[in-house]
């Protein structure tokens, strides 16, 4: 499902406008988990659009991009989802970006999977990655797109371990399209269509 991605670069003008950061987890064995959800749009966007992010800077890999006419620093941070808000931060004191400039894309499991809930700002809903965000930025003035991960089997379900296991095969196939949805998404957000975004993608 996510093994097909193409390798080419994508050239960018101006002075970047936009961050746009997917949330994760390095380590390959993460890879598709539902905690990476965030990556895993990111993966997306860039073989959409043909770039890589593949450059190590601000404790992240990184892209330097064009998105529909706007300059983006695309991110992964490689700092485990917990301390995600450093990369971010780095990222935007360097280029002076605001936080309402910030789209942050990861998981929610109050979301089934296939499911987006794309908000303008809000608190953390006790994902630990929103938390460290907000807490560097001294913000939660930034949208986001939540991807729908599922919710826990049970009540008693260690969450960690629910976060951390892997999309089931036919959750795959739910999740493909949210992700198109989420990228298509992120191109409204950067024209200031945030409205119409949450009417077309909310789910």
């Amino acid at each position: 499902m996510f093994d097909r991605f193409r390798k080419k670069t994508y050239a960018s003008v101006g002075t970047p406008e936009f961050i746009v950061v997917g949330l994760g987890n390095p380590d390959r064995k993460y890879t598709l988990t539902r905690h990476n959800s965030g990556f895993l749009c990111v993966d997306m966007l860039s073989e959409k659009l043909n770039f890589r992010v593949d450059k190590l800077k601000f404790k992240s890999l990184i892209a330097d991009a064009t998105i529909g006419g706007h300059r983006c620093i695309v991110m992964k941070p490689q700092t485990y989802m917990n301390n995600s808000g450093e990369a971010v931060r780095e990222c935007a004191n360097f280029y002076k970006i605001k936080p309402e400039n910030i789209i942050v894309i990861y998981d929610d499991i109050s979301l089934d999977v296939g499911k987006l809930r794309i908000r303008r700002k809000g608190t953390d809903g006790g994902h630990n990655g929103i938390k460290s965000i907000i807490y560097h930025l001294n913000s939660d003035q930034f949208p986001r797109i939540k991807v729908g991960c599922g919710k826990k089997p049970h009540p008693d379900y260690n969450l960690a371990d629910w976060v951390l296991s892997e999309f089931k095969k036919d959750e795959q196939k739910a999740l493909e399209p949210a992700l198109e949805n989420a990228c298509k998404a992120i191109e409204l957000l950067l024209d200031n269509q945030i409205d119409k975004a949450m009417n077309l993608y909310n789910s």
